[in-house]
């Protein structure tokens, strides 16, 4: 069954300054969807809300399983994840940083390795596995974040400016990622950009977030 998420009537503000309003949207069907706006409208702490990471003032994130709403909880914490701007690695190898959600989740041995190195294949970074992920360049890091987010099998991604600050090269492998993710039909993608051309590129659905709300 499919994971479906909820975002209803959400209120954040830091410091007196409110970043959202009222903000809802429903995200019902598979697919990319991807959120512009201007630097600090709200994006990142809309996807930070939706993933759980941080609580809104007022108004309520629901991911519904069919009909039925899904437990808060680590069970659904572990159904969806965010991939940040700036990967935070550890110092070991990539294959060891791409199968450390593997891990504690009690997945190991032939399983362990076989969605390890499928998902090596499918980011473009095979070749790297050995290589200690700490001298890999800024764009090939936020690959290796990508690949360890998506050896969970993610019901929904949330990706937050996945190419900021990084190569043209990199840039392209990672919207091919994306471009992928769709094909397979399998994971709700919710990405931030402020890139409208790059957001054209890849979604399925461009949504502007302004005045704290997000429009179509």
């Amino acid at each position: 069954m499919s994971l479906n998420l909820q975002a209803v009537g959400i209120d954040k503000s830091y410091d007196n300054n409110q970043v959202l309003q009222d903000c809802s949207w429903s995200f019902t069907e598979h697919g990319i969807y991807v959120l512009t706006g201007v630097n600090g409208c709200g994006k990142s702490t809309f996807l930070r809300i939706c993933a759980l990471l941080e609580r809104p003032d007022k108004g309520e994130v629901r991911y519904l399983d069919g009909v039925h709403e899904a437990p808060d909880g680590m069970t659904l914490m572990r159904r969806i994840t965010l991939v940040l701007p700036k990967a935070g690695l550890f110092n070991m190898s990539v294959s060891r940083n791409v199968s450390y959600g593997l891990r504690i989740r009690g997945i190991s041995g032939r399983e362990s390795n076989d969605r390890t190195d499928s998902v090596l294949e499918f980011t473009g970074l095979s070749h790297k596995k050995d290589q200690n992920a700490l001298t890999l360049s800024s764009g090939e890091a936020q690959r290796v974040a990508m690949a360890r987010a998506l050896v969970i099998e993610p019901e929904v991604l949330f990706l937050d400016e996945p190419t900021a600050s990084i190569d043209e090269k990199n840039t392209g492998i990672i919207e091919n990622i994306i471009l992928q993710l769709k094909q397979r039909g399998q994971t709700t993608v919710i990405m931030t950009t402020h890139d409208r051309v790059q957001a054209e590129r890849v979604a399925d659905r461009v949504l502007l977030l302004e005045g704290g709300k997000i429009v179509e």
